[in-house]
């Protein structure tokens, strides 16, 4: 290759298309009305957003725009494919201006110009290096590599900008957790500030494409179809505002005038719930007001029906809120909760494994968000709930008092989406625990809840092959059909309708991160 590259090697980048231009068809025949009702992303459908967004396979030195990326490392000399590729076609002029930098330091981001580059310029940046027992300060790193070299790109007026993948495969950064940090920083970036911007370019390698093209209808839906489609595999952390990443435990929230009534003082004296100002106490403190109060007003009759629905929601969206904030790995690592197929009417089929729930162990409240940022996206639609009893101990059973704080606390298509519970491998007790809890702790769910003593009676409403079992349920439920039933080969059987023999069984657990 010519050093000096000759101008047919390099790619105008107003003659790609954008990242909305290839939904065309379905953006034209999916948008609907009736499709504004669903509960909205929190990345929503924007033409304008998507028009400015270009993902390419390609080198980025190749690019023609005003300036492109360079992942480096502190003193600016890291041999990676995308740094050779640069040099080499920017010529020997931009290794002595890089002398005058005199290095650069993690998640900073310089400027150098492009010299024989078809780009105006070059914004070098430095990546984090990975390791997982570190791995809250390497987001935070890889965060302000796109922000800074955003934010210096706007300070220069530049039109568009060609980023590489900055996470280089030496530094270690796992490929989709990056690009999951770079999407959504580029987002939030061009929601607020996509006025002074144009064009940003992703430009990928054949390995990087496939999770590029996997995540980006998430952080940028070409449609309302798409969006309520990504929803249920957004990550448990969006980030902030600017798409920074959220460290629940520095949060500390202080009231602009302690002492002092919110504005929504009127409605909180209502009844309609207070959003207390805390230093140092526990989030859930603040959740759900004076509920005393609540009950009082409600019981005298002077909540309206309509504040009364007011005060549920802004409950709810307060812990969705801090749902899709905190850091839940420790209980999405029990697999006590996953999305597998869909029953035989079609609607989405959750599982709870109630021998995966320690409850004397884990956090119940963390237990409560983990269920609110899994199932919000899940509860829009029909849904069914598949709960596995079998070999639970004193230890996994849930509390009928925490069981009635979740069912008070969960918004209304929660309960009117959820078509049927089946319950698997009951015991006496469990049976008539459930009794009475849906006979009188809530109401309208005793018609829905359905005892299933075995998994070939559970068939009969959700094909085998739609569910992903624990290996313990099916090697439980083999023995038993084994003993019931007077063909020695019942339980073998079992295994094979499910597909699944022994020690083969896996759990595709589909989880929010």
């Amino acid at each position: 290759m010519d050093p000096l590259g000759a101008p047919s090697q390099f790619v105008d980048v107003d003659t790609l298309p954008s990242w909305g231009d290839s939904y065309e068809d379905e953006l034209n025949a999916s948008d609907t009305a009736a499709e504004t009702d669903t509960i909205r992303s929190p990345f929503p459908f924007n033409k304008t957003v998507n028009g400015k967004v270009i993902l390419w396979k390609g080198d980025v030195a190749l690019l023609n725009c005003t300036a492109i990326v360079n992942t480096s490392n502190e003193n600016l000399t890291d041999k990676n494919p995308v740094s050779e590729s640069i040099f080499m076609l920017a010529g020997p002029d931009l290794k002595e201006e890089l002398q005058k930098l005199k290095g650069c330091r993690t998640g900073e981001a310089k400027l150098t110009k492009g010299f024989h580059l078809a780009a105006r310029f070059i914004i070098h940046t430095v990546g984090p290096k990975y390791k997982s027992r570190y791995r809250t300060a390497a987001e935070s790193s890889l965060y302000s590599c796109y922000r800074n070299v955003l934010q210096l790109a706007k300070e220069q007026s530049m039109s568009s900008v060609g980023f590489c993948v900055i996470n280089s495969a030496k530094r270690g950064y796992p490929l989709e957790d990056a690009t999951h940090i770079a999407l959504r920083t580029v987002r939030r970036f061009l929601e607020i500030h996509g006025e002074t911007i144009e064009k940003v370019v992703f430009a990928v390698s054949e390995l990087e494409e496939a999770t590029y093209q996997k995540l980006l209808p998430l952080y940028f839906p070409r449609s309302l179809k798409e969006e309520s489609r990504s929803l249920p595999y957004l990550p448990a952390d969006i980030g902030n505002a600017e798409g920074e990443p959220v460290v629940p435990e520095r949060q500390i929230r202080i009231s602009e005038k302690p002492g002092a009534p919110e504005d929504d003082q009127e409605e909180e004296e209502e009844g309609l719930g207070a959003d207390l100002s805390f230093i140092g106490s526990h989030a859930f403190a603040r959740m759900e007001g004076d509920i005393d109060k609540q009950r009082r007003l409600i019981l005298q009759g002077q909540l309206s029906e309509a504040a009364l629905q007011k005060q549920h929601q802004r409950n709810y969206n307060r812990w969705l809120c801090q749902a899709r904030s905190e850091d839940l790995s420790d209980i999405a690592s029990l697999k006590a909760l996953y999305q597998t197929g869909v029953d035989n009417c079609g609607r989405t089929v959750m599982v709870v494994v109630g021998r995966n729930i320690p409850v004397t162990l884990i956090d119940m409240d963390k237990a409560l968000l983990y269920f609110i940022h899994v199932m919000d996206h899940i509860a829009v639609k029909e849904y069914v709930l598949v709960y596995f009893h079998t070999l639970t101990s004193e230890y996994n059973h849930l509390d009928s008092d925490f069981l009635k704080k979740l069912y008070d606390i969960v918004d209304v298509k929660y309960k009117r989406n959820l078509k049927a519970v089946y319950f698997v491998h009951p015991t006496f007790r469990s049976k008539v625990s459930t009794w009475f809890f849906t006979t009188f702790s809530v109401s309208g769910l005793k018609d829905k809840v359905h005892h299933v003593d075995s998994l070939h009676q559970l068939f009969s409403a959700i094909s085998p092959e739609q569910i992903d079992f624990p290996p313990f349920v099916l090697e439980y439920d083999a023995r038993v059909s084994t003993r019931s039933s007077p063909c020695p080969a019942a339980g073998s059987s079992l295994l094979r309708r499910a597909g699944l023999t022994g020690t083969s069984v896996h759990c595709k657990m589909i989880l929010m991160q």
